[in-house]
């Protein structure tokens, strides 16, 4: 404990980070938002949340960040980005959201922990990142930010723990729950970080636009 204290950066530097995203595509993106914003405007929003996704990640100044697209990393806003940030940019495998986020620990674990999240959490900042990389380092099997609607928009992990993800009903206020009662059975040691908010409902639209959330990158997704 005494070394990685006096050494954080070097040790902070071994954690990773991947971001799952799904491509600015009309339609494709943001789907429960399109009654409010339109398939357009949803597409829109989806690229400005990545942006700022994707600019909190470089800007915790971790390990190495990755991009997972879907359906594929092959869209020119994923190449766009990549040539600008210099990111490396995966597609997402076959399977639900739980096949999903094991195959990226599976292939990222292997070089050290991972943390993965999302891009609909607009106020999950570089700070946030830090903080959940410090739990990792300091003995947690894995750390969780929750989120306000009973899910988590992270979660880090120092090894594979496929236990938390098979057979997981997605997108429901019990996921967070159902991830505490795995990680017990799995005699994990866990962190819970801030609880944070996200972006899924024509409801969350209006906190979204009163703190200006995606505004810091909205100029930065123009040009891409």
């Amino acid at each position: 404990m005494a070394t990685r204290r006096a050494a954080p950066e070097a040790a902070l530097r071994t954690v990773q980070l991947a971001l799952l995203a799904k491509a600015p595509v009309a339609g494709l993106a943001k789907t429960r938002l399109i009654p409010a914003l339109g398939p357009q405007g949803a597409a829109r929003l989806q690229r400005q949340l990545t942006c700022r996704a994707l600019h909190a990640a470089l800007a915790a100044d971790l390990g190495t960040v990755t991009l997972w697209g879907a359906p594929d990393a092959h869209h020119r806003f994923f190449r766009a980005l990549q040539r600008r940030t210099g990111v490396a940019c995966l597609a997402q495998p076959e399977g639900d959201l739980g096949q999903r986020m094991h195959a990226a620990f599976e292939r990222h674990c292997t070089h050290g922990p991972l943390l993965l999240l999302g891009t609909d959490c607009p106020p999950l900042s570089a700070e946030h990142l830090r903080r959940a990389a410090l739990a990792l380092l300091d003995g947690a099997d894995a750390v969780f930010h929750p989120a306000e609607d009973g899910g988590y928009v992270l979660v880090g992990l120092r090894q594979p723990q496929p236990g938390l993800f098979v057979d997981m009903i997605w997108s429901t206020a019990q996921v967070m729950a159902q991830t505490r009662r795995r990680a017990q059975a799995l005699g994990l040691r866990w962190q819970e970080l801030e609880t944070l908010w996200d972006v899924d409902l024509p409801a969350d639209l209006k906190r979204c636009r009163a703190a200006a959330a995606p505004a810091a990158s909205a100029d930065e997704s123009k040009r891409l």
